[in-house]
């Protein structure tokens, strides 16, 4: 099968990783995964305008329902060559409700908004899906899309490392979860090594800061970075994520409050195991127990004295690393992306 994904694609952020390993995967299961786009020569994504031969279209949306290369007679196209049937949407970061307003963050700055998001929505396909397992609307069903792949493992070791914590990922309404890290860090900063956080938007302005967007998606405090002695880098690429997040013995899992509220999954539930770096989750202990299971509760950062669980995450790394071991196992089992080409074959032939 043909599988033609439409998705408004950056290689720095998002679900770049996730697109490459999809066509990986779908190439050893004798199907195929393209992008809509015109080819690009020098970039590692199979872009496609070839709609002809698409069996399905499957609909990634995440900020925009935008095309990234067309205009509304690229869109007709895509209507019309696929019957409803044959197309899919996964709404991956909870756009497909009325508006919600989290801790200063939200889907949509106003129930308008939703509105058109959601007309769109129901005009391409009547497969409606979100990754969480408590989807909000009854017509919505459960696909995470994002997935794991035992190939990206680093061997568990923390000996020789500068950092005892390296973040990689952007400021987009994270603010608030990285400075309860911080905050945790702060009383026993003296007894940590190096600190880093690659991405955008923590000790500077990220591109599209801009006074259209609330404040809380971008606002960060570089002062306090600087006074906790905090190293920032800029950006990377998708294929040096994981590298970059072994780099540090623990690394924070944090989402935005909207994620936590709608327990949405993202490319970091999967990433962030499988480098060399024990993770320490932010988010609730039901959430991080439901997904990644009983075990994993011991990596959840307590919201009584974290700075111990911190402290203990250092002094004690081979401990954690054995609880990684095990969640790996599990999330190889259930959440491949040779799992998620089948679940997404059985959805377009429903």
């Amino acid at each position: 099968m043909r599988l033609m994904f439409i998705h408004y694609l950056f290689e720095d952020r998002g679900s770049a990783q996730d697109i490459h390993n999809f066509a990986v995967a779908a190439r050893e299961l004798g199907h195929e995964v393209a992008i809509y786009g015109r080819p690009k020569g020098n970039s590692p994504f199979n872009y496609s305008m070839d709609l002809g031969s698409a069996d399905a279209v499957v609909f990634i949306f995440e900020w925009t329902t935008d095309l990234q290369e067309g205009d509304c007679l690229d869109w007709a196209r895509l209507a019309a060559r696929l019957p409803k049937r044959r197309r899919v949407v996964i709404d991956c970061d909870g756009k497909y409700n009325d508006a919600i307003s989290v801790v200063g963050d939200y889907n949509h700055e106003s129930q308008e908004q939703s509105r058109r998001w959601i007309q769109i929505c129901d005009a391409l396909s009547e497969k409606i899906f979100q990754p969480t397992y408590h989807p909000l609307r009854a017509n919505v069903r459960t696909h995470f899309f994002h997935a794991y792949s035992p190939q990206w493992e680093v061997p568990l070791c923390s000996n020789g490392k500068e950092y005892s914590m390296y973040y990689v990922g952007h400021n987009w309404f994270r603010w608030r979860p990285m400075k309860t890290i911080l905050d945790a860090i702060e009383p026993i900063r003296d007894q940590l090594g190096r600190i880093g956080i690659a991405g955008h938007g923590w000790d500077r302005l990220a591109p599209w800061a801009n006074p259209s967007i609330i404040k809380d998606a971008y606002y960060s405090d570089p002062a306090y970075l600087h006074q906790l002695q905090v190293e920032a880098y800029p950006p990377i690429l998708f294929g040096e994520v994981i590298e970059h997040m072994s780099k540090g013995v623990f690394m924070p899992v944090i989402y935005r409050p909207l994620f936590n509220h709608l327990r949405l999954v993202t490319c970091r539930t999967f990433e962030t195991i499988a480098a060399n770096t024990i993770p320490l989750f932010g988010m609730g202990e039901s959430y991080v127990k439901e997904f990644y299971g009983e075990s994993a509760a011991e990596l959840v950062m307590p919201l009584e004295n974290p700075h111990q669980k911190i402290l203990d995450i250092v002094s004690r790394p081979e401990h954690y690393a054995s609880i990684v071991a095990d969640i790996r196992a599990g999330l190889a089992k259930k959440h491949s992306y040779q799992e998620r080409i089948r679940e997404l074959i059985r959805i377009v032939e429903e």
